[in-house]
């Protein structure tokens, strides 16, 4: 089956298997979310879904008029495109009596339609989740890319987390790009892969395992291909 949704993480806390085994779990929230618009391959080139998610007070005009133009009275805060590609065959673009929307299984989604997680995934279901992680502000070459450090004894008073030699004495003479230095870490864009569902509701997901962003963060969520 083909999911997708947007949501917030909400909490992480932990719960035990029917083996007895205790899992970390988070929590995300996923209402409200709406289908806001569906792109097709004859008339964009594409296969999308756009979907707008989280009540927000102040948005600009652009993104109120796509709103008001779904047939949606909330004020929605983020709007991301999910591309369908990957899911071939899975998801189809319909419409009826005037209405676009999509096809997935047995479930029809028009657009201006809230979407529910207990009609697009299902317990035991594998998911991606996609979101930034926590910055970590400007770290060295031991916590960033886990450099195991200079030498402690001989004389070596200050090389225990230097990073070493970074280019070379002849041709080319300089350093090369993607040189692992040190820098900001953190922030990232970072996708997990393969989280397991372990329960859904109308407003939320139970997810086996950790995900990338702070508590309030906006999550992408997709069934895993």
């Amino acid at each position: 089956m083909a999911g997708f949704i947007l949501g917030k993480k909400i909490r992480h806390s932990q719960s035990i298997t029917e083996k007895g085994i205790r899992v970390p779990t988070t929590f995300i929230q996923t209402n409200p979310c709406y289908l806001l618009g569906v792109k097709t391959p004859e008339k964009h080139g594409y296969f999308s879904l756009k979907l707008g998610f989280d009540q927000g007070k102040n948005i600009n005009k652009s993104v109120e008029g796509e709103i008001k133009k779904a047939g949606v009275k909330t004020q929605l805060r983020f709007l991301r495109e999910f591309r369908i590609e990957p899911y071939a065959g899975m998801v189809k673009p319909i419409e009826e009596e005037g209405k676009k929307g999509i096809l997935i299984g047995e479930n029809k989604l028009f657009i201006g339609d809230e979407l529910k997680p207990s009609t697009l995934f299902k317990k035991g279901e594998y998911i991606d989740a996609t979101g930034i992680s926590k910055g970590k502000g400007f770290q060295g070459v031991v916590k960033r890319h886990h450099f195991k450090g200079g030498p402690r004894t001989h004389g070596q008073s200050d090389r225990e987390r230097a990073p070493g030699s970074i280019g070379q004495t002849t041709t080319p003479g300089r350093v090369y790009k993607g040189k692992r230095m040190a820098g900001r870490m953190g922030g990232d864009t970072t996708t997990v892969r393969r989280l397991v569902v372990l329960d859904t509701s109308d407003t939320g997901l139970l997810i086996k395992g950790l995900i990338p962003g702070a508590l309030g963060s906006l999550i992408r969520v997709r069934s895993s291909r």
